[in-house]
């Protein structure tokens, strides 16, 4: 019996060790040859060897835009031995605007992007150093500048944690501009919005005031300032702008392609890519 409860009290006392494993879900490896586009009734679908594309919620995919059908089935045939969804970025877009995961109505979209303007990063300075507040005011002031002529608003800069006060009729001058656009188009700003954190570049890139490259540079400036003085990971660092560029790069194009001046009909082959 006492061999017993020595057992029972070893057990008892015994660390219990948790192992957390995580799982990754397995690349999925290319199981199509070919990428091709059919039109039927204005609107274009993707197939993958004669299978049409779906959206992660099982709808057929498709858009509305022949050159935007053009760069989603070159996405698609850019794949190698493994697909990387994660760098398709137009085919996320357009699913999106089908599948519309979050139940958002264009006017949600817009307030969404109104509402992010107090937050804007180039509306907030560095109150700690004088040289980087220098360069801020150096490189940012032309955009708002810009940016406050083009929409007839009067934005302006702060160097505290208070939230910038705008004088009546901003969110109503931005919202109009915004509501010009269609849905899918917005879809493509909020994209930009989230990579840039400034809804103020990401109307400066999409009216061509700046350049993407530009834009991500911008957005990333106290970043390459401290950078500047601690140094380096180049690949990293490099890494994270290019993926930058290259989301900002799609939604500038998408924004572009679901644009009324981009539904011409224009003479591009939409055959096997």
């Amino acid at each position: 019996m006492f061999q017993n409860t020595v057992k029972l009290i070893s057990r008892i006392c015994s660390p219990i060790v948790q192992t957390s494993i995580r799982h990754y879900p397995a690349p999925v490896k290319r199981f199509y040859r070919k990428t091709g586009i059919i039109s039927s009734n204005g609107r274009y679908e993707i197939t993958l060897d004669q299978r049409k594309l779906k959206t992660p919620k099982g709808a057929p995919f498709y858009v509305e835009s022949e050159p935007l059908a053009v760069a989603v089935a070159t996405e698609w045939d850019a794949q190698k031995e493994t697909i990387d969804r994660s760098s398709m970025h137009l085919t996320s877009l357009s699913s999106t605007v089908l599948d519309n995961p979050g139940g958002l109505k264009k006017m949600d979209i817009v307030n969404y992007l109104v509402n992010y303007i107090t937050t804007d990063a180039i509306l907030y300075h560095s109150s700690n150093e004088q040289r980087l507040k220098e360069l801020q005011l150096a490189e940012w002031s032309p955009i708002v500048d810009w940016f406050n002529k083009r929409y007839d608003v009067e934005l302006k800069a702060t160097d505290g944690l208070e939230v910038p006060s705008f004088p009546p009729g901003t969110a109503m001058n931005i919202s109009r501009y915004l509501s010009s656009y269609n849905e899918a188009a917005l879809n493509g700003f909020m994209f930009a919005t989230d990579t840039l954190k400034s809804v103020v570049l990401t109307c400066a890139c999409m009216d061509r005031f700046i350049s993407v490259e530009k834009a991500v540079l911008l957005t990333r400036l106290e970043e390459e300032y401290q950078l500047g003085h601690w140094g380096r990971v180049e690949w990293a660092h490099d890494m994270q702008q290019l993926e930058s560029q290259a989301r900002l790069s799609a939604a500038v194009m998408f924004v572009h392609f679901n644009s009324s001046n981009a539904f011409v009909k224009q003479k591009i082959a939409v055959g096997e890519i």
